[in-house]
């Protein structure tokens, strides 16, 4: 079965232009997601798809494979299926261009749902939330799943709401300061992990759906699978994720890689 890995790496960026090629300890940061896809033991071909040039020069220069895109899509989820549609694999992972500390094994575990069960379509990652900080923070998306492990929905809220915390004057209470001694409602909190794995039909299909309400108020793209009735498998991994998406973010990751001395 032909597994392909690629790597949506889009120029511009609102909050951090030209990110995918931001210097990270004598590498470009799109150099390291790749290197680290390339680790995965299922992904066959590693690709970057890209709608700028620089990019594209940058990826060939340390011996990867681009495929130049459209500058039209509106999402990394379009660019891939536009690569999709190229090439022969039957289950494609999309893996994140900002995620420079990804591993191999963690590309793996969200392949296998596809591999071991030809009735899942679309897999994703979890990981447990530790910190109260994480919980209240919309930019960590959370999620809940079903119990066979198929999301039931994403949120930047906190969800599930826990009830736990005494009322007051006879109304729930929901405010950050409640968890300000740093303590997590009981229960499971799971925050989600951008990377995705298909199956090459829904990849291509995705494009020809329209954006779903839910998606729209949250903000998330994967709403708009649930939305329209697809299963999403969700497999738990202890991996905390750091993805870039400010200079600050890159300065957090430079200092990870040198006191820890990564590959």
């Amino acid at each position: 079965m032909a597994i392909a890995a690629v790597i949506p790496a889009r120029y511009h960026s609102s909050r951090f232009p030209g990110k995918p090629l931001a210097d990270i300890c004598g590498k470009p940061m799109v150099q390291y997601v790749y290197e680290r896809a390339k680790k995965s033991t299922l992904v066959g071909e590693t690709i970057v798809a890209t709608e700028d040039a620089r990019i594209a020069d940058v990826v060939r220069k340390f011996g990867g494979k681009v495929v130049m895109t459209s500058p039209g899509h509106r999402t990394g989820t379009e660019r891939v299926a536009e690569v999709a549609g190229g090439i022969e694999a039957e289950i494609i992972a999309n893996i994140q261009g900002d995620e420079p500390l990804i591993c191999g094994e963690i590309i793996d575990e969200a392949i296998r749902p596809l591999i071991l069960d030809e009735s899942i379509h679309i897999s994703t990652l979890k990981s447990p939330i530790t910190r109260v900080s994480d919980w209240f923070n919309p930019n960590v998306v959370k999620v809940v799943t079903d119990r066979e492990g198929f999301a039931l929905y994403f949120s930047r809220s906190p969800i599930p709401f826990s009830h736990h915390k005494p009322e007051r004057d006879g109304r729930f209470i929901f405010p950050e300061q409640e968890y300000g001694d740093g303590s997590l409602p009981s229960g499971p909190l799971y925050r989600h992990i951008g990377l995705y794995v298909y199956r090459r039909s829904l990849l291509l299909s995705i494009s020809q759906m329209e954006p779903t309400q839910l998606e729209t108020t949250e903000g998330l793209e994967q709403l708009r699978l649930l939305e329209n009735g697809w299963r999403m498998k969700v497999v738990p991994v202890d991996y905390h994720p750091i993805g870039v998406d400010t200079p600050e973010d890159l300065r957090e990751v430079r200092e990870m890689l040198d006191r820890e001395d990564l590959p």
